[in-house]
């Protein structure tokens, strides 16, 4: 069926962190907001009929994820659309993606040793790392001209470090959109095996990949120490609804992680409504997919047309991946908390700072949102940094 992704959905009233408690993140409620990745579209029919059939049994009991159902849609999803061979027994469910990541950061690493990164990085890693008292080891990706590129030296020489027991990597990169080629994923997979260090990757954002780069779970270049984390929730905007999945060849890890779900955690029953969305996405949302990388395609050539017209000082290279738009600010001639200012109290418009994820020199905007909302985001920031 055909999609219409330019209906403007009202959000307000939903208990919806990125429109209901916008205040919490820009200090005020009258603002066009452009932050949390979450989407503002509906999800695919196919999902909605299977949550709305549910709904109708009036009993909401415990409910399991350790069947043919639940793991053949996630092993089916992934040939189809990465042709990458799953084993289902390396499927567990987890509550989410950060649990699964903070989790095994505890079981693969002591207090006090070293989890390195590729900086700038998804805001909640820094606090899963240094509030389970690890040390976060950064490595800079190199800037978007540089297609942000891998320190190699920097990268073996932090490998090598003793201290060192976990990469956490994500992939497609969240905020820069980058996504690791193949043979990337291949040396740091040899790198890694060679120094001992534990490989988790975050690939949450798999789906979204736009034409000419190709999206490579890191499975299929090393089943020993490595975990991928991941969920439909991204794709199909189903955050709300909680649940994710990971991939652990490794039979003794998978067993002390479901230790760590069931026994210690009590988190083993999963969410219904979580696993019936995932079931229905993955078994009916391919078309669902296909004309929401056009449309997000189509969004980021609009905010590259309406930056090189109206805001040349602003650098943006559109990426390989996700809905996010990474943008260098440094330019302008504003400090950070100067340019925030601008956006929020004089644009009214909420633009994520990057200094959340530890540059300051950007900004991040999700742009998985209908073109009029992102046009008046762009007029409204356009505005606020002109005045």
């Amino acid at each position: 069926m055909q999609y219409d992704f330019d209906k403007v959905i009202d959000r307000r009233g939903t208990y919806s962190t990125q429109w209901d408690y916008i205040q919490d993140r820009f200090g005020r409620s009258d603002i066009l907001p452009f932050s949390i990745s979450d989407t503002d579209f509906p999800v695919p029919v196919g999902v909605q009929q299977a949550l709305e059939k549910r709904i109708k049994h009036p009993i909401y009991g415990y409910t399991r994820w350790n069947h043919e159902a639940y793991k053949n849609s996630i092993v089916n999803w992934f040939k189809a659309q990465n042709q990458a061979p799953i084993n289902p027994d390396w499927i567990v469910y987890s509550p989410s993606v950060v649990f699964s990541i903070a989790t095994f950061i505890r079981m693969k690493s002591a207090v006090g040793e070293g989890v390195a990164v590729f900086t700038p990085m998804y805001d909640a890693f820094y606090h899963v790392i240094e509030d389970n008292q690890r040390v976060l080891i950064p490595i800079r990706l190199g800037s978007a001209q540089q297609d942000y590129q891998i320190d190699w030296d920097t990268l073996e020489t932090v490998l090598k470090q003793a201290t060192t027991r976990i990469l956490l990597l994500t992939n497609p990169h969240n905020p820069t959109g980058k996504v690791f080629s193949a043979q990337e994923l291949k040396r740091i997979s040899t790198l890694c095996r060679q120094n001992n260090v534990f490989i988790i990757s975050d690939d949450i954002h798999k789906d979204i990949v736009y034409k000419g780069s190709t999206y490579t779970p890191i499975t299929m270049y090393t089943t020993t120490d490595v975990v991928l984390c991941c969920s439909a929730t991204k794709t199909f905007n189903t955050p709300g609804l909680i649940g994710s999945y990971l991939f652990e060849p490794d039979i003794s890890l998978k067993t002390r992680f479901l230790s760590e779900l069931k026994q210690k955690n009590a988190l083993s029953s999963a969410s219904i409504f979580g696993i019936e969305s995932q079931i229905a996405a993955y078994n009916t949302g391919s078309d669902y997919l296909e004309q929401l990388v056009a449309y997000l395609q189509s969004n980021f050539d609009y905010l590259s047309s309406f930056l090189q017209k109206h805001l040349p000082e602003i650098r943006f290279k559109q990426p390989e991946a996700t809905y996010l738009a990474w943008m260098d600010v440094s330019q302008l001639g504003l400090t950070a908390e100067a340019l925030q200012d601008k956006l929020v109290n004089t644009g009214r418009v909420g633009i994520m700072p990057g200094l959340t994820y530890g540059d300051s020199q950007y900004l991040r905007m999700n742009v998985a949102c209908p073109i009029s909302k992102l046009q008046e985001g762009l007029k409204r920031m356009e505005y606020a940094i002109r005045s």
